[in-house]
């Protein structure tokens, strides 16, 4: 006998997560390991370990490219979505061959998608990665990443990018400097930097990159914050970064 495929629901309406329960009921091959929502998404895929994600898109607080974009692809089990976009917005998921399943669910789109996510399932465990399309939408989408997700134990924060102050390098973490809140975060800068906004941040130092609204003077070495922070400015970032500006200003 082949090893169950393990699978967890993601979605922030209980009826949306027990429809999707009785759909996968009668497979033999499958597994349910658990349900939760958006915000309880990354610790429920870390705690159960799934090799197949039923995931919403469109949920308030974490949506479903949130919680993809802080497990970050690499770690993500094999997705399939379920979404309320219209035709038109669903493009993006058949430009990356990726699953998807559009509200209110068929029995048969449900029986096709699961039959396809549970191949993905048995490439993987074969060694094979079966595609490349959910990390190709996630770099495409990171570039204007609007949330960003920070556990801290059993609690994950929702930090709008909007709010953030300046970020601020500690070893393989950094700091999220957020008004009066600072957030530790599991990532690196430079991984960091690729899903924010190069119209909006800015590196300022190998250890510090600065939200570009809150820069109030620009010295030889250091900027002055709106806050009164001084952040460090490299050598030769200057320029670049007053160009930065004033396009942005223009």
């Amino acid at each position: 006998m082949s090893e169950l495929i393990r699978v967890l629901i993601v979605d922030d309406e209980p009826l949306a997560r027990r429809a999707i329960r009785m759909l996968l009921g009668p497979d033999p091959d499958i597994e349910i390991v658990g349900e939760c929502s958006g915000v309880e998404g990354a610790e429920g895929i870390e705690r159960t370990n799934p090799d197949l994600v039923f995931l919403d898109v469109q949920m308030p607080e974490v949506d479903g490219f949130d919680l993809l974009e802080q497990i970050g692809p690499a770690r993500a089990p094999v997705v399939i979505f379920v979404t309320a976009y219209s035709d038109y917005a669903l493009r993006a998921f058949e430009m990356h061959a990726l699953d998807y399943l559009l509200k209110p669910v068929s029995d048969e789109r449900f029986a096709a998608a699961l039959v396809r996510g549970k191949e993905q399932v048995r490439l993987r465990r074969a060694g094979r990665e079966p595609e490349a399309g959910l990390g190709a939408m996630l770099r495409e989408r990171s570039r204007a990443t609007r949330r960003i997700l920070v556990r801290d134990r059993s609690r994950t924060s929702v930090i709008d990018v909007g709010t953030i102050d300046w970020i601020e390098a500690a070893d393989y973490y950094v700091l999220i400097h957020a008004g009066a809140e600072t957030h530790l975060l599991r990532e690196t800068m430079n991984e960091l930097e690729q899903r924010l906004d190069p119209g909006a941040f800015f590196r300022a130092h190998r250890s510090a990159i600065v939200h570009l609204e809150r820069v109030r003077e620009i010295g030889e070495s250091t900027l002055g914050l709106a806050d009164g922070t001084r952040v460090r400015l490299s050598r030769g970032r200057r320029r670049a970064l007053e160009a930065q500006m004033a396009r942005r200003d223009g």
